[in-house]
């Protein structure tokens, strides 16, 4: 996520280090390059234009701390005025007093609008919610098929009426909402491949039909400036009260995210960062920000990490931990929370310093298969004591898992230093037992 536009920033930001204090010159230079990187980035050029003139006037005229150097200053001055840009804080959905609450969907053909429907529905699920999803585009074909097939994966139901029209079956959703205690409803409209006054007007009827709570207007973020246009001309017809960034996993540039909210004046309020139908993030402008600056997005992390890991398995480990009982079936435990929390390119993304991994930099995902195929190979007993393992052993798991002989005998190795390290972190030693952690980075 944004990966060019922050290793970019980075690269400006190398500029000014060094230097003993901020002159005008230092400034304009730097902001050059900056607005130039927006740019390429696909930003606003209107945007991109208050925006540094915003830096400018905060940053001309400050003197350096002596326990800060210019170069961190100026990123401090522009992670403010990003922060502002993307909306300052996390804007929340609207609920009703009295349920259900209602959730218009709308946006473009192609923008991902019925998986975002069940990426939301899964969301408030999880969340104690109790969600329908409503089938409302009866144009697309498959559409309503798709939206049951998701609907059945994340175990939430779906109405349809493959007799009526859209604006029908949205009215009807809410009385069966209500009649089957559904606290939120969640209408998947239809969309087209361009804006057009059919579309508009439908989807207008629609509003007016179920008086929604919340409407969210789901963009493509790959689209750049494109996305921009077409949520401006969907507010000026729809009032939308968020906005909803999908594919931001992919070879997004950033402007999108950058420009939208100043153009509209509506919030950001959930990112997709994934295929999967748990790959949904509500929107914060600080997190994002720091994420684009290279500053990492530890809290996200540490979310994430509390959503996937059980706390008594934690305890548990932390036990083994401190009597070094560490073994082979629990780095399998551990190794399978870990892929829970998604792709190792999004997470190391997450880290501080994570732009500064190259961008053809391969983060080799199918690393963490190998090494689970060669464990699951292993008996319980060889798991428990690694140091049974000789060298037929071996062979039979490389064979058993697909692998070579020296890819487990790296493996051993590895989880040998790991066995040390973990001794070290046991006892206390958190400097010592950071040396030697290994990504799969190449």
């Amino acid at each position: 996520m944004f990966e060019s536009l922050s290793q970019k920033l980075e690269s400006v930001f190398k500029k000014l280090r060094g230097e003993g204090k901020i002159t005008e010159a230092n400034v304009a230079e730097t902001l050059r390059e900056v607005r130039r990187v927006l740019l390429d980035a696909d930003v606003n050029y209107k945007v991109a234009k208050e925006f540094i003139e915003n830096v400018q006037k905060r940053a001309i005229g400050q003197e350096v701390l002596t326990s800060i150097t210019p170069g961190q200053l100026i990123i401090k001055i522009i992670y403010d005025e990003m922060v502002k840009l993307l909306g300052i804080s996390k804007a929340d959905i609207a609920t009703a007093h009295t349920p259900p609450t209602v959730i218009l969907v709308a946006g473009l053909q192609g923008s991902g609008k019925t998986t975002f429907s069940a990426k939301l529905a899964n969301f408030l699920k999880r969340k104690g919610s109790n969600p329908l999803l409503v089938a409302a585009d009866v144009y697309r074909p498959a559409a309503i098929d798709q939206l049951q097939m998701l609907g059945t994966q994340v175990g939430i139901p779906v109405y349809a009426d493959r007799s009526a029209g859209a604006v029908k079956i949205a009215g009807d959703s809410l009385d069966f909402a209500r009649k089957n205690i559904r606290d939120t409803v969640i209408i998947d409209t239809a969309g087209r491949l361009h804006v057009d006054e059919g579309m508009m007007n439908e989807v207008a009827a629609i509003k007016e039909a179920t008086r929604p709570h919340e409407i969210l207007f789901v963009v493509d973020a790959m689209t750049g400036q494109d996305a921009v246009n077409t949520a401006k001309a969907f507010h000026e017809r729809l009032d939308f009260d968020g906005v909803v960034l999908t594919k931001l996993d992919g070879d997004s540039r950033g402007g999108a995210a950058l420009s939208i909210r100043a153009v509209v004046q509506k919030p950001i309020k959930f990112i997709g960062v994934g295929e999967k139908l748990d790959a949904l993030e509500p929107f914060h402008p600080d997190r994002i920000a720091s994420r684009i600056l290279g500053m990492g997005d530890i809290v996200t992390l540490v979310e994430k990490a509390q959503e996937q890991f059980d706390q008594q398995k934690t305890v548990q480990l932390e036990e083994k931990l401190r009597k070094s009982q560490f073994t082979l079936e629990d780095f399998l435990e551990q190794l399978r929370e870990v892929k829970k929390m998604g792709p190792l390119s999004q997470v190391l993304a997450m880290l501080p310093g994570g732009n500064r991994i190259p961008a053809d930099a391969h983060v080799d995902e199918k690393a963490l298969v190998r090494i689970e195929a060669m464990i699951q190979s292993m008996t319980k007993a060889e798991r428990l004591r690694p140091s049974i393992l000789n060298g037929s052993r071996r062979r039979r798991i490389a064979m058993g898992s697909g692998t070579t002989v020296q890819e487990v005998n790296r493996l051993l190795k590895q989880f040998e230093e790991m066995q040390k390290m973990m001794r070290r972190f046991s006892k206390g030693n958190m400097r010592k037992a950071m040396r030697g952690l290994k990504l799969p980075v190449n």
